[in-house]
């Protein structure tokens, strides 16, 4: 074993210290003695292994001294200041980086994966080597992870790998350890899944098996009748992208139709697109499926053309095209890059652009758990770097927006964001930021975060934190309104509001508290009548009038009286007060009501009430009378707040028209949310006007305005 690993690393690296090399594989079996791992395999296996895994990658002979003595320290009686002292202290430093690495594993389970990836960066960041050696240690720890006994921690390796090696190793361009992590760890989280697609494919690969050689025979034919030296490889894809491309698309093994994948490859960057155009021109191609990552290559550095055929002996098949050195740095990524001869790689080089990212992140990141949120995104998505006025770097995903700024500064400027200036200038929070840009957030005290922003928002932690506000101020608001619609119904029916009576209905339709009773009824599943039947049984069995009624029954009829009103018709109506839009409360877009209306609300099953004109059209005889409630506006209406009330006129067609109108708007302190041209003719214009105001009176004053103006022929509201 020891004359075998020296003579595979003498081949590529001929100037590996030999003697070092003996040295430490006599050391690492002596302090590991008897141990065993879980297999009942000597331990001194276990670090040969990360060697050999090394070795494949082609690393230089002091990353392979540092894999055989990866647990010395951590395992054995021996200290990093002997292995200084006999190997040396870049041998040492690194043997160090991989132990701390390991002594974080053994941390509590609520802080290890977080810390343990944190620390992982800082420690790669002074040398990547010693990640790469990690990643070799993880790669057979997966490979003999099957002999732990315990299944829950097989089961939390196996995630671990997934959530943070596999990406890393992605995002390195290391695909060979990349693929093996991905489905040793899929083998152990989705046994039964991995076992039946591994079946499929044995079963596929033996009754092809002459299907793929004749298939990349005959890709090797077309390529070399054009003047092409290349060599063709062929494979079934694995496990876990198998899988991972039925989940994406829905559809069962049976559907799949591209399983197999083939790669060509050639001498030259010009070669691989002759070579693209060669097969292109003898195969029918898979429309959609071509991807140029030579011209534009991955964050990783991989490059490669990808096309998808279909192929020899009418198979559909997936293509790759790339030359011997792209297939080696797509297969090794970052060791492919190893300059053996100057000793290791500079982290200034373009491969470590991405490391250096993540550590700007950790600067900014307030804990592990947070820095860990910030960095899977980052592995996976496209990056954006912004700034504060202040000039400090807040990372975002690509796509967001000054709402996802503003929680990643923090969750209390999030919730109070009304606006935000990018690079200066007042700018919709909907807006996509881009790399460089410095963003002011504008915030209120008494703001809170609106049920809209989770269109547009892109970043977890955003979309986490305004779902949870709305959540809770949506029951909230239900639950006032419920109680509110159940205070009205009461009085209607003659009996006295009581929260205990009300608990039978609670009990009957199984809630467990008096308010999640509320809720229903705001939300609409329950009507406030049906709610006061169950409550109430023998409410009609005796007539009572208010004159027979006590001092004390009227009084506490006059105290269930008051969230409410009485409108001009002598009804009981609910008062809106305290309401948020959006939430609970709707305005229709069909009448646009406005305060100073007269106002009726439609309950509707999931949303709460949306509120009408009382003379609005669009409240239909069909609809249960039962869902429909008079309202009333709250007495003290905020002078801030506003509202959209439409407009419909006509006017002369002639220059400075259009200008007269939005002034004489303008000039009234109104703001236009929205303009539609309806019909237009040489003479005359028609159009709607969408207009923010405060209330009927504010509008009323604008529609004077507008009728005194010359070049207006007609001006009503919708």
């Amino acid at each position: 074993m020891q004359f075998e690993l020296t003579e595979r690393l003498k081949a590529y690296d001929s100037g590996a210290d030999e003697e070092l090399l003996n040295r430490a594989y006599i050391f690492s079996m002596k302090v590991h003695g008897s141990q065993l791992r879980a297999s009942g395999d000597p331990y001194f296996s276990h670090p040969i292994e990360v060697a050999s895994i090394l070795v494949d990658m082609r690393m230089d002979c002091a990353s392979i001294v540092t894999a055989l003595l990866h647990d010395t320290v951590e395992d054995t009686s021996a200290t990093l200041e002997e292995i200084q002292s006999l190997f040396g202290s870049e041998i040492a430093s690194l043997v160090d980086g991989v132990t701390k690495l390991t002594r974080l594993e053994l941390q509590s389970e609520e802080t290890k994966q977080a810390e343990n990836f944190r620390k992982l960066v800082v420690a790669m960041s002074s040398d990547i080597r010693v990640l790469l050696v990690k990643l070799a240690d993880r790669v057979h720890n997966m490979r003999t992870l099957s002999f732990i006994e315990d299944t829950t921690k097989r089961r939390r390796i196996a995630r671990e790998t997934m959530e943070i090696y596999v990406p890393l190793a992605e995002r390195m361009g290391m695909h060979k350890i990349n693929d093996e992590l991905e489905d040793l760890a899929f083998a152990e989280l989705n046994a039964e899944m991995h076992e039946s697609i591994k079946s499929r494919l044995k079963f596929l690969y033996t009754s092809s098996e002459n299907t793929i050689e004749t298939i990349m025979n005959d890709l090797k034919r077309v390529a070399e009748e054009a003047g092409l030296e290349c060599s063709v490889s062929g494979r079934l894809k694995t496990a876990y992208s198998i899988w991972c491309k039925m989940q994406k698309k829905n559809i069962t093994f049976e559907q799949l139709a591209d399983i197999m994948a083939f790669r060509l490859v050639v001498n030259s960057v010009s070669e691989c697109y002759q070579a693209l155009g060669v097969i292109h021109s003898h195969y029918h191609v898979v429309p959609g499926r071509f991807k140029d990552y030579i011209s534009t290559p991955k964050v990783n550095h991989y490059q490669s053309l990808h096309t998808g055929l279909i192929g020899p002996l009418n198979h559909r098949i997936e293509m790759q095209i790339r030359t011997k050195e792209m297939h080696q740095i797509a297969e090794l990524g970052v060791a492919a890059h190893w300059q053996y001869k100057k000793g290791s790689l500079s982290p200034d080089g373009k491969q470590y652009a991405w490391l250096r990212g993540l550590l700007e992140i950790l600067e900014q990141a307030s804990g592990p758990e947070e820095f860990l949120e910030h960095t899977k995104l980052e592995m996976f998505q496209d990056q954006v770097f912004c700034f504060t006025p202040k000039g400090e770097l807040i990372p975002l995903p690509k796509g967001a927006t000054p709402i996802d700024f503003a929680y990643a500064i923090h969750s209390d400027v999030g919730d109070r964001t009304v606006g935000a200036k990018i690079n200066g200038r007042q700018m919709p929070l909907r807006s996509h930021l881009q790399n460089g840009d410095q963003v002011e957030i504008i915030t209120v005290k008494n703001q809170c975060p609106s049920p809209t922003w989770e269109r547009f928002v892109v970043t977890g932690k955003a979309r986490a934190r305004i779902r949870k506000f709305v959540r809770s101020r949506q029951r909230d608001q239900f639950s006032e309104l419920g109680k509110s619609l159940l205070h009205k119904t009461c009085i209607k029916e003659g009996v006295s509001y009581s929260e205990k009576a009300l608990m039978t209905a609670a009990q009957h339709f199984q809630y467990n508290l008096i308010d999640d009773l509320f809720a229903a009824v705001g939300e609409g599943i329950h009507t406030a009548k049906e709610i006061v039947v169950v409550s109430f049984p023998d409410r009609h069995k005796k007539e009572t009038t208010p004159e027979k009624l006590s001092p004390d029954e009227i009084a506490e009829r006059k105290a269930i009286a008051k969230p409410n009103k009485i409108n001009g018709s002598g009804k009981t109506t609910v008062c809106i007060k305290g309401l948020i839009p959006g939430m609970a409360l709707h305005y229709a877009g069909c009448c646009h009501p406005l305060p100073g209306d007269s106002i009726i609300g439609v309950v509707t099953t999931g949303k709460g009430v949306t509120i009408h004109t009382s003379d609005c059209e669009g409240v239909t005889s069909a609809i249960d009378p039962e869902r429909v409630l008079d309202l009333s506006w709250d007495e003290e209406i905020d002078q801030e707040s506003r509202h959209v009330g439409r407009l419909k006129l006509t006017f002369i067609n002639k220059a400075g028209s259009l200008a007269s109108m939005t002034t004489a708007i303008s000039k009234h302190q109104a703001n236009i949310v929205n303009l539609k041209i309806t019909n237009r003719t040489a003479e005359f214009w028609d159009l709607f006007v969408d207009v923010e105001v405060k209330d009927v009176e504010h509008l009323q004053n604008i529609k004077a305005a507008l009728r005194n103006l010359p070049i207006i022929t007609f001006v009503e509201r919708i």
